[in-house]
């Protein structure tokens, strides 16, 4: 090929190419390219621009290569020099690693060419980091799918072993499809099937008069209804009566029911009339009632509690702490705990019961605690005593002897003297009051008046408050 008759390539040759032109053409074509002399010296440094990790390796012109390299790789590089003075063939695919700033090593791939009579070698590197990130990432994503893979088997191994060994039938549904995705062994022979005929069955064509919408329908309203009880069928195979206690729960964004088969033999015992009185009670009574766990957290609440705190609904109030609606909070929560626990029961304290918008209910409140059962817990019986707050005469009630003991001091003492007098009843009063509504428990009684222990004791003594005993 030629143009104006100026031979640019011929066969075994390359094109005459201007300096600054093939400058840029090796900076461009590799990311760092180092031109040595035959000792090592590194005479110039060319960087691709787009390279910009490499740009401390332009301070390197003038130094010998050998510095610039891991301990490893000088052997590398005394090899190929000697090999090229020795009027060896270029080599290609030489991975040196360098050492930057702070210690870092990083890998470069080199080729090696002679491009001078006076041993000059031209090396041309491609950057190895990305491609090390990359592999990095690589290994750390196998090992986390790893992981999880372990994980995902331990769980499933768990699953298994749980469903073989619980006797309790029990069936897994899609909400969806209606179909069962998993049954275990006594599930299977409760409905007369074996395990691989159950799974992948339409759930209601299992018992007698069910269609499957109206059926898993009908399940899942029960799943999300509070207090909902269960379901009951006939068993089409076996003509079996069973109830059904359904849960719902998402699994990898599928609805899904967990369905617990009981035989209706095998039913709690009824308690009778009592059981539903009780029940009639809770949910229709006046009075509110709540069920909380040993911390006092809320488990249960009837509608009269709902109404009393303005709350919506049951599930706005379950799960949390009964302080949150007393007027002092823990100080009230403590002093019902601690004097039901350790009495059985505390009857008739009066407080006052916050609601979910800030207003406020005189209450009184009987507590009782359940301590035969395997899980304690506490009910609380709250009744409004804002009418009788209403009807009662304001102010502090004052003993005549207190008042009369004040009064006489008009004309023989100081009106700060007076004040200060009248300070001490109001105080012994308080401190009487507190520690009635405690029953006598000293530490309570200091927080519901926001005094130290030490404080209270002082004032008890003062006031002959305190019996021989103490």
């Amino acid at each position: 090929m030629s143009s104006g008759g100026t031979t640019y390539w011929t066969p075994g040759s390359v094109p005459l190419i201007a300096p600054d032109i093939l400058g840029d053409i090796i900076a461009t074509a590799s990311d760092l390219s180092v031109v040595v002399s035959a000792e090592g010296k590194i005479l110039s440094v060319l960087r691709n621009p787009d390279s910009a990790r490499l740009a401390d390796a332009e301070a390197w012109e003038g130094a010998d290569i050998r510095d610039t390299l891991a301990q490893d790789s000088v052997t590398k590089v005394d090899e190929r020099l000697a090999a090229l003075s020795d009027g060896g063939k270029g080599v290609s695919g030489v991975e040196l690693n360098h050492v930057g700033r702070g210690g870092v090593e990083f890998p470069i791939r080199y080729s090696f060419h002679r491009i001078g009579p006076d041993g000059t070698v031209l090396m041309l590197g491609r950057d190895l980091r990305p491609i090390a990130e990359m592999q990095e990432q690589l290994v750390k994503a196998q090992l986390a799918l790893e992981q999880d893979y372990e994980v995902q088997r331990d769980f499933d191994t768990r699953y298994r072993v749980l469903m073989e060994v619980t006797t309790e039938p029990l069936v897994f549904v899609s909400i969806g499809t209606g179909r069962i995705t998993d049954a275990n062994a006594a599930a299977a022979d409760l409905l007369d099937l074996s395990r691989d005929e159950a799974v992948g069955t339409t759930f209601a064509t299992e018992f007698e008069g069910k269609k499957r919408g109206e059926f898993v329908e009908t399940l899942t309203s029960a799943a999300i209804t509070e207090g909902a009880g269960p379901v009951t069928a006939r068993i089409k195979r076996t003509g079996t009566t069973v109830s059904l206690n359904p849960f719902a729960f998402r699994a990898a964004g599928e609805r899904m029911l967990l369905v617990r088969l009981g035989a209706e033999d095998d039913a709690p015992v009824s308690l009778g009339s009592l059981a539903s009185d009780l029940h009639g009670l809770f949910v229709e009574g006046v009075d509110g009632i709540v069920f909380t766990d040993a911390d006092g957290v809320i488990r249960a609440a009837n509608d009269a509690f709902l109404g009393l705190t303005d709350a919506a609904h049951v599930s706005s109030v379950k799960g949390r702490s009964l302080a949150q609606f007393l007027s002092r909070g823990a100080v009230d929560l403590k002093v019902l705990l601690e004097n039901a626990e350790r009495a059985g029961q505390m009857r008739m304290y009066a407080t006052k019961l916050a609601s979910e918008y800030g207003s406020s209910v005189s209450v009184e409140i009987s507590a009782t605690y359940l301590a035969d059962r395997s899980h304690p817990a506490f009910v609380f019986v709250i009744r409004d005593a804002s009418r009788a707050e209403a009807l009662r005469k304001p102010g502090v009630g004052v003993s005549d002897d207190a008042m009369r003991s004040v009064m006489e001091l008009v004309g023989s003492a100081t009106l700060k003297d007076i004040v200060a007098e009248t300070t001490d009843v109001v105080e012994k009063m308080c401190i009487e009051t507190a520690v009635e509504l405690t029953r006598n428990n000293r530490v309570a009684a200091a927080e519901m008046l926001g005094l130290s222990r030490q404080s209270l004791y002082v004032k008890l003594r003062k006031y002959g408050l305190l019996s021989r005993e103490d």
